[in-house]
């Protein structure tokens, strides 16, 4: 294929085996997108694709990735809204045939067996944002180096279990796994789960030092 269909905060261009999702910055861009940039989705990593009526003349050309095919995904859970969806293409009601087209195009590189289509990838097969990453929470500040996980508390946000713990240093190869909690209004965390500690997962974010915890205006979310 070869070629670029642009919608609002994203272009995606097609190729013979994969879509590139270029990501626009500006200021109403969500931030997710623009930390994301660009992103490679190989056909099999993609289950299907749908186009569906969006709001205010719009479509929405919406493609499905394969269960563990995508990192950023399986981290999400389930929690991204609508518009920080980075699977869904918005475009102007005018575009719909051409949308259509494209969607017909994707959907004849897919396996026939709706089955094999669907099934689990047994790796990731879309590369996750590049390291290293930091930010600051309510309760202190995370970063990563692409081999270790730091939270340094916060004298103003952090719980006395926390302090009492000390900052934490925990490499990837002591965990088990890893969630991420979308705040509702005031509340989110994102919380390590170390091996052989799931214990631990159970304490309130606040008092968990495995946890950084999200406040208003306190940790960017994306």
């Amino acid at each position: 294929m070869g070629d670029v269909l642009t919608g609002f905060h994203a272009a995606w261009e097609f190729e013979s085996e994969s879509v590139r999702i270029r990501f626009e910055r500006g200021i109403r861009t969500p931030k997710l997108f623009q930390a994301l940039g660009t992103r490679e989705v190989p056909v099999e990593a993609i289950a299907g694709v749908t186009l569906t009526p969006g709001r205010r003349g719009t479509v929405v050309l919406s493609v499905e990735p394969r269960p563990g095919a995508d990192p950023l995904m399986d981290a999400a859970a389930g929690q991204l809204k609508a518009g920080c969806d980075p699977y869904r293409l918005v475009l102007p009601a005018e575009r719909e045939t051409l949308a259509e087209y494209y969607a017909e195009e994707i959907r004849a590189l897919l396996p026939d067996d709706p089955g094999q289509r669907a099934a689990p990838a047994e790796e990731y097969l879309v590369a996750p944002p590049e390291g290293p990453r930091h930010f600051k929470a309510y309760d202190g500040k995370a970063s990563f180096d692409g081999t270790t996980v730091s939270f340094r508390w916060s004298w103003t946000g952090a719980s006395s279990a926390k302090w009492k713990a000390g900052d934490q240093r925990y490499p990837v190869g002591s965990l088990s796994g890893v969630e991420w909690r979308s705040p509702e209004i005031l509340e989110g965390h994102l919380r390590l789960l170390p091996r052989g500690e799931a214990g631990q997962s159970a304490a309130q974010p606040d008092q968990d030092p495995a946890a950084v915890v999200f406040g208003l205006g306190y940790g960017p979310v994306h």
